[in-house]
């Protein structure tokens, strides 16, 4: 991608202007950024897919109140079969499903455009299919998101929220007081981006009303912490020194913790930390990791597959790199040479073609293989 080319999805900004001018720090409305574009499914597969127990989908009701009354809210997880769905001419409800581009292909090429932004920022698509009045209320999203509307329309109200009140005792964290600074409705093509913790509030206008969201996640300190320190305690490693307390005297305080033994377990944990080396590699395993709901069918064929080559990434694959490593569905493996400038090209492009795999040497070959037999790739055909 020519990230200095302007495009219409950006409203004539090229992806580097986009990314300097509203990148975390401003909304952007584009009025037909994709036109023509198609929603991924059909409704009636969209709610299909709502039913399946490997499909991530929450429904959301706004309960009918009489005028001046609270409103009440009804937030229900999925699996959700069809029945549990209300009328589709019923006002007020919205469904919502998750990690669409794991289950529809259309959805998972409706991600492409996007990738502007590094693979490692990016969480999903989600769909929102809305009957008249349907949404989530004000609220607001720790990621930054692309709304796209791809059928119906959908009225939007954004503001910033310097600080935040919830409603209490809700079953959606929504804003208890949220102004709004701008307003619009969304048709067929248009999209709005949204930096993290702006205020919105989307409301279908009109009914059988669909938007895909594009979130990207944002990493959370003290999450990220804590996920690579497991990822130290789970690795395994030849010891580098036992502690010895030669100069230890006898002692009145068995209980007491033996203050050369605390600096020598600070020591071994800022030691490992400041190996550049381990902490690149367990942040490129933890990117990766698939989410637990992800699984993979096995290719049936994976030595023919490579054979014909070419080939793509699975469509569920998380796959990275760094100077000496790739990184792919939550392992990660030293590269180097020709076979790091393939396996960089794969990670890049997604799919590899059969004269690049022709000229992998044999262990990044098998490699290759193994990832056909697991699912994570698959071979392309006519």
């Amino acid at each position: 991608m020519d990230v200095n080319a302007k495009l219409p999805l950006l409203g004539g900004l090229s992806p580097a202007g986009f990314m300097k001018r509203h990148w975390q720090k401003k909304p952007l409305l584009v009025r037909q950024a994709w036109p023509g574009v198609q929603a991924p499914l059909a409704r009636p597969a969209l709610f299909e897919l709502a039913a399946q127990d490997d499909v991530e989908s929450r429904l959301v009701v706004q309960e009918q109140r009489p005028p001046g009354a609270a409103e009440q809210w009804r937030v229900r997880r999925g699996p959700l079969p069809r029945r549990a769905l209300p009328p589709v001419l019923r006002p007020g409800w919205t469904l919502l499903v998750q990690g669409l581009d794991l289950h529809v292909p259309a959805a998972h090429q409706l991600l492409q455009p996007f990738r502007f932004v590094p693979d490692a920022r990016l969480d999903d698509l989600m769909v929102s299919w809305a009957s008249d009045g349907g949404g989530v209320g004000p609220h607001l999203d720790a990621y930054d998101v692309f709304l796209l509307q791809v059928q119906g329309r959908r009225r939007w109200r954004v503001g910033r929220v310097k600080q935040p009140q919830w409603v209490a005792d809700a079953p959606l964290k929504r804003l208890a007081h949220f102004e709004a600074e701008d307003e619009w409705v969304l048709e067929p093509g248009d999209m709005l981006y949204l930096p993290p913790n702006w205020g919105h509030d989307g409301v279908a206008v009109g009914g059988d009303c669909m938007t895909c969201s594009v979130g990207f996640k944002v990493p959370e300190a003290d999450e990220l912490a804590r996920e690579l320190l497991l990822r130290l305690g789970d690795e395994e490693v030849m010891p580098s020194a036992l502690y010895r307390d030669p100069g230890q005297a006898a002692t009145q305080t068995p209980g007491q913790m033996p203050p050369a033994l605390l600096a020598f377990a600070q020591a071994a944990v800022q030691r490992r930390l400041a190996d550049p080396h381990w902490l690149a590699r367990a942040l490129g395993e933890t990117l990766t990791e698939p989410k637990p709901q992800v699984w993979f069918p096995a290719s049936a064929d994976p030595q023919g597959a490579v054979a014909a080559g070419p080939l793509r990434l699975s469509a569920r694959t998380k796959m990275l790199y760094d100077e000496r490593h790739v990184f792919i569905n939550g392992e990660a493996f030293e590269a180097s040479g020709r076979d790091a400038q393939l396996m960089r090209r794969l990670a890049d492009r997604r799919r590899l073609a059969a004269a690049d795999i022709a000229r992998l040497s044999p262990g990044a070959g098998d490699l290759l293989q193994q990832w056909l037999a697991a699912g994570w790739a698959e071979g392309e055909h006519p």
